[in-house]
């Protein structure tokens, strides 16, 4: 019965309290980017946007980030959060180069745009240059010379990213439903080829069939592959360089060691000789 009294008159002009709001933090702000991102796309990402995923004002970001450019930072940064490249090991460089390339295109993949975004920033901050230094470890672990290992690891992330955006890029322009498949495109393409003329493009026409023949996957395994080759080779030619060098040290050595004995025997034969001078009785008394 007393459920369905009216409230009290003072009762009506109280504010009921609205929900607790969660407190700003970097980490909401990162979140929020990232699902702006992964919605509209790296060339919509922008404060007001993740403001408003946010339901604050802009000027409320300003508080925690300085503005876009350290928002993507944040957002780089994020990236390899939770994960470290492995302790280098020089018995096993090569798969562990591998190991890391392909857990770097897997983490581009989790967000749209993200391997656009990583082009544009660099691993030069605090929390990623642990990151850095466990990399540049590995090529110095497989013996490149020193003045190698930063271009290749360079060379490594550029192709890694590469890779990833022109995945993304593709995904972007060709969605899965209505579009025809790979498969069905590719033996398109192998059709196509086939009937080029074979005087005018004869690469085209024998290589047309091998050059289609490989998965996403397979195509980037292929790739890091193809640099870890190129790049054992440098190391094998660094360690001909340095065996080499080691040899001739050894040969110099052993060289001026001969030198000092042959030295020291002189000088033993002309002592003795003078000596066997001094000793002799002069010729009148001989006769």
């Amino acid at each position: 019965m007393t459920d369905e009294l009216p409230p009290l008159p003072w009762e009506r002009a109280r504010r009921r309290p609205g929900p607790a709001r969660i407190p700003l933090t970097r980490e909401r702000i990162v979140d929020a980017a990232y699902t702006v991102l992964d919605r509209e796309g790296y060339d919509r990402l922008s404060m007001r946007q993740v403001a408003a995923e946010l339901g604050v004002a802009v000027s409320a970001l300003y508080a925690h980030v300085s503005g876009k450019d350290e928002l993507l930072e944040l957002m780089y940064a994020r990236l390899f959060a939770g994960w470290s490249p492995p302790e280098p090991d020089p018995e096993r460089w090569r798969e562990q180069i591998m190991e890391y390339a392909r857990a770097g295109r897997a983490r581009l993949q989790r967000h749209r745009d993200m391997a656009r975004l990583a082009l544009g920033e660099i691993p030069f901050t605090p929390e990623l240059l642990p990151h850095l230094d466990r990399l540049l470890g590995l090529f110095h672990a497989a013996g490149l010379p020193d003045h190698l290992v930063g271009t290749a690891g360079d060379l490594l992330s550029t192709f890694i990213e590469g890779f990833a955006l022109e995945e993304s890029i593709w995904n972007s322009r060709h969605p899965k439903e209505g579009e025809p498949s790979w498969q069905e495109m590719r033996e398109s393409l192998r059709t196509y080829f086939r009937g080029l003329p074979p005087e005018e493009f004869p690469s085209l026409v024998a290589l047309g069939d091998s050059m289609l023949d490989h998965t996403n996957d397979e195509r980037f395994d292929l790739g890091v592959e193809i640099i870890i080759r190129g790049l054992a080779s440098f190391a094998e030619e660094a360690a001909r360089q340095k065996e080499t060098t080691r040899q001739d040290t050894t040969r110099e050595g052993t060289t001026r060691e001969d030198d000092v004995r042959q030295d020291s025997a002189r000088r033993d034969s002309a002592r003795e000789d003078a000596a066997r001078e001094t000793k002799a009785p002069p010729a009148a008394e001989i006769g």
